[in-house]
């Protein structure tokens, strides 16, 4: 077996529940195993005995059929007798009488002679086991043989010994072997399954707040550092729970410093970044110098993106989802918002050759509001760096169409541009920090981010998509009013 394959065999890789299960089947199979083989001796024993006195009695008898008279035998086995000894053709009675013993004088000459290894003694009955042929068939066949050793002769006369044996064929007493052992491992093995079934069950249910527990963890984002419920937890993990909420304090304290410290230097660095702007535009307006020119203006776009990037980083820090959650959130109307968005952005699509408009809303909902709990603040601001991005990047002479419009429980926000748009393979990439599909204009890699950071935040979702025959649509999708409500409980 290979090692890859080994390694799918190792019990620490299984699951707590097939361990459990194992741990508690397998010792319930060894004793089943044991049982059976105790239960097997003990029927062999107890048939053996109780066959053996069957042999013995029937020896006696027959012994008491041979009766000494002087020096001779008289041998008194009348035909019924001897019918009654072989009754059962199946399971005949064999019997042999020798006197001296080995010299035959009654009954089947095939039987064998005791073992060398006996000693006789008088009136003490010997068993063992022989071969012999059993009626017609040539064929030998497994027998117990119970020998008796008697003395006879007269009073004055020399003793003498007769043998007299009994035997009975061995496939009687292993059939009553079998029966008793398959009449007592059946109903055992039948409660062992049923035992495993029930353990299986039980298990299951002892492991289920375990499974809670997972599911607590597994259905949390990343951003989400609150304590688990110790609650659900069973009593045997909640110091493993404990150490695991200390562990999540300690991450959320030093998270929550971080993004103090970012928010703190932000704010620091927004006026002097504003004076540095104000004064290199006043110095741009009073020089004449062209080459001091050219330097002044390469610096006032400087300042221009470092107070850009600063603005996005404090963005960036409030809509962090544990920011947004704590922020308030009210009823919202999307279409409202939209519209005076996009009315306050007209003036820069202008300025930058861009045609901005809303498109009509479907039949159903053209003076219809579209209700979503939110945080305005945020989502104005995630609808502002989305217009932003499509003006700044369409370039002069192209279209932005805004558009609103229920999507099932959802509300949904399109933002289509005819642009140069985004490459397929790069449209994830571009929610990720600090990672721009152009050099150009003044971005700095954070806009779609935040607008990401903002719709998680409120349950919801953004993608992007190419729109016919040229250009991007970026496509927001926030949770109605109801099915919000509804998220919002599930999600805590």
């Amino acid at each position: 077996m290979s090692d890859g394959r080994w390694l799918a065999f190792r019990p620490r890789d299984w699951s707590l529940h097939r361990q459990l299960v194992i741990w508690v089947v397998v010792p319930q199979l060894v004793l089943w195993l044991g049982g059976g083989i105790a239960t097997y001796r003990l029927a062999i024993r107890y048939v053996d005995q109780a066959a053996d006195a069957t042999l013995l009695q029937a020896t006696r008898a027959l012994a008491r059929q041979v009766k000494p008279i002087g020096n001779g035998l008289l041998i008194d086995f009348p035909s019924a007798a001897q019918d009654v000894l072989e009754t059962d053709p199946a399971d005949p009675l064999l019997y042999t009488v020798s006197s001296p013993p080995g010299k035959f004088i009654l009954g089947n000459k095939n039987l064998q002679a005791p073992p060398a290894s006996i000693t006789p003694h008088l009136n003490i009955p010997y068993f063992y086991n022989g071969e012999t042929a059993l009626g017609d068939d040539p064929s030998t066949s497994k027998v117990r043989i119970a020998a008796l050793y008697l003395a006879y002769g007269a009073s004055k006369g020399e003793q003498q010994w007769m043998l007299v044996q009994v035997a009975r064929s061995m496939a009687n007493r292993q059939t009553i072997w079998k029966s008793i052992l398959i009449d007592t491992l059946l109903p055992l093995s039948g409660l062992i399954l049923l035992m495993t079934v029930i353990v299986w069950i039980a298990i299951g249910a002892g492991l289920a707040p375990l499974l809670r527990l997972r599911r607590q963890v597994d259905g949390r984002s990343p951003a989400d550092l609150a304590p688990l419920r110790v609650e659900s937890a069973p009593q045997e993990v909640r110091a493993l729970v404990g150490a695991l909420n200390t562990l999540l304090a300690s991450v959320r304290h030093n998270v929550e410093a971080q993004k103090r410290f970012i928010a703190y230097a932000a704010h620091q660095l927004r006026t002097p970044l504003a004076g540095l702007k104000t004064h290199t535009e006043l110095a741009v307006a009073a020089n004449q110098d062209p080459v001091l020119d050219a330097r002044l203006q390469l610096v006032n776009q400087s300042a221009a993106r470092s107070a850009h990037l600063v603005n996005r980083l404090l963005m960036l820090a409030r809509s962090e989802p544990e920011a947004a959650l704590a922020q308030d959130t009210t009823l919202v109307d999307l279409v409202a918002l939209v519209r005076t968005k996009v009315a306050e952005m007209v003036p820069r699509a202008l300025r930058g050759g861009v045609d901005l408009g809303m498109a009509e809303q479907s039949a159903d909902g053209l003076d219809a509001s579209l209700t979503v709990t939110a945080n305005e603040i945020l989502l104005n601001e995630a609808l502002s760096n989305v217009l932003e991005n499509a003006i700044e990047y369409a370039g002069r002479g192209s279209d932005v169409t805004v558009a609103v419009d229920r999507d099932g429980t959802y509300a949904r926000v399109d933002v289509r541009d005819n642009g140069p748009g985004i490459p397929e393979a790069s449209r994830d990439a571009v929610f990720e920090r600090f990672v721009r599909a152009t050099d150009q204009g003044l971005g700095c890699g954070l806009g779609l981010s935040i607008v990401r950071e903002i719709v998680l935040s409120h349950h919801g979702s953004v993608s992007l998509e190419q729109t016919a025959p040229q250009g991007l649509t970026v496509i927001i999708r926030l949770p109605l009013h109801a099915a919000a409500g509804t998220a919002h409980a599930g999600g805590h």
